[in-house]
């Protein structure tokens, strides 16, 4: 009997094809856009960890000044000292390794071309805890970080931006009123989570920097890489104990310092894209039950077009379940379809526009699934009145509706 009225239920579908088109149409609007909205908000906060990972893991940034962020400025708070690194990374546990940062932009001068960018000063704990890996060539010696060597290695968008596609390795860059050797090229990172291109860098010893650029002793940033597994509140709680000794505030005075790590500040923007997927994905739903809707009144008119066959299968005998059965099937069969439907066009949407946003595509059979599940139980919760009105006809009455 179930098999016969879903058989039925089909072939009324088949009848009225471009009407039972339309009539999803709302379900698959909702499916694809709710699945669509989730996967790129998953894929966004991918890249978001991604991005602030490539900053450095288990990684705390100290910056003169109250000011906490990427752009944040000292504020005339005094600066740090090379000094400060090696004090740190000997007196507190659990830190990996610390790494001294000077900072400036200028335009660098090789091959015959000129380029704007990034100049860093430190030493070769700076690549240890930037989470900066090799593509080919050498770090610096100890020896000319000490003596300030007119050595450099550059970062994948200089090489590109100043030598092409050679190898920029011995070649000489021109810096201000030096000119340095190119002895290392960093594996590309691409873009960060604040928007700025990460290969756009050339590093030089940290004294290289103070003598032939700046000519200062400041020390803009301290990188402080900690071990894995280690307290990071506790660690940040004695880094701020023995920062506030060495720059000698007393008690009452306020830090002229601020530590950013970045676990939490990753972790704080993940939420956000959480949240704001989580949004997303409630508006598009929106759209499901308004299709919903759309297959109840739908359904409503095909009882009322069927109203003499509904009352001639009651006259020979159908049971009202039976009747109500197939009109449930075919709301269902509605939804369900709509479903699926949904389901392959957000895939293909979720690819296309994962690749334009550049963010990873990351398919989530749970969301798939749950869609599915809820566009078929809109099919029974809004197909379930018309089924039941039709099942309550009267068979005469029915009869002899023109």
């Amino acid at each position: 009997m179930l098999l016969a009225t879903f058989l039925l239920a089909i072939r009324s579908i088949r009848r009225n094809l471009l009407r039972s088109f339309l009539t999803i149409l709302g379900i698959v609007i909702g499916v694809s856009a709710v699945i669509t909205m989730v996967t790129l908000g998953n894929g966004a906060t991918m890249a978001v960890q991604n991005q602030i990972s490539s900053l450095g893991s288990n990684l705390l940034m100290v910056r003169p000044g109250q000011r906490q962020g990427f752009g944040g400025g000292g504020g005339g708070a005094p600066s740090f000292k090379e000094a400060d690194a090696e004090f740190i990374a000997s007196q507190i546990g659990g830190i990996e390794s610390v790494a001294p940062e000077g900072r400036t932009n200028t335009t660098v001068i090789a091959n015959g071309r000129n380029w704007a960018t990034s100049i860093t000063g430190s030493n070769n704990n700076w690549f240890k805890t930037s989470n900066w890996k090799l593509a080919t060539g050498r770090l610096f010696e100890d020896t000319e970080v000490q003596a300030g060597s007119a050595v450099c290695v550059i970062g994948e968008t200089v090489r590109r931006e100043l030598f092409d596609n050679r190898s920029a390795l011995g070649e000489q860059l021109r810096i201000k009123q030096f000119s340095c050797v190119v002895i290392g090229i960093l594996a590309s990172k691409g873009q960060a989570a604040m928007g700025n291109d990460q290969d756009d860098v050339v590093v030089v010893p940290l004294h290289t920097l103070q003598r032939r650029v700046t000519g200062n002793q400041r020390v803009a940033t301290l990188l402080v890489s900690m071990k894995e597994g280690s307290d990071s509140t506790g660690l940040k709680s004695s880094l701020t104990q023995l920062l506030r000794e060495r720059r000698k505030l007393a008690q009452g005075d306020d830090d002229n310092f601020n530590i950013l790590d970045t676990k939490q500040l990753a972790d704080t923007l993940s939420g956000t894209t959480k949240v704001m997927t989580t949004l997303l994905g409630a508006v598009a739903a929106v759209s499901l039950l308004v299709g919903g809707i759309g297959i109840m009144n739908i359904m409503l008119v095909s009882v009322t077009e069927r109203t003499r066959e509904i009352g001639l299968r009651l006259a020979i005998g159908a049971l009202e379940r039976e009747v109500l059965l197939q009109f449930l099937i075919e709301a269902v069969v509605l939804a369900a379809l709509g479903g699926v439907i949904g389901i392959v066009l957000a895939t293909g949407a979720s690819i296309i526009l994962a690749k334009l946003m550049e963010v990873p595509y990351l398919f989530n059979p749970t969301i798939n699934l749950m869609s599915f599940i809820f566009s078929a139980g809109i099919g029974v919760l809004f197909g379930y009145f018309p089924a039941r009105r039709a099942a309550q006809l009267d068979p005469i009455e029915a009869l002899r509706h023109e």
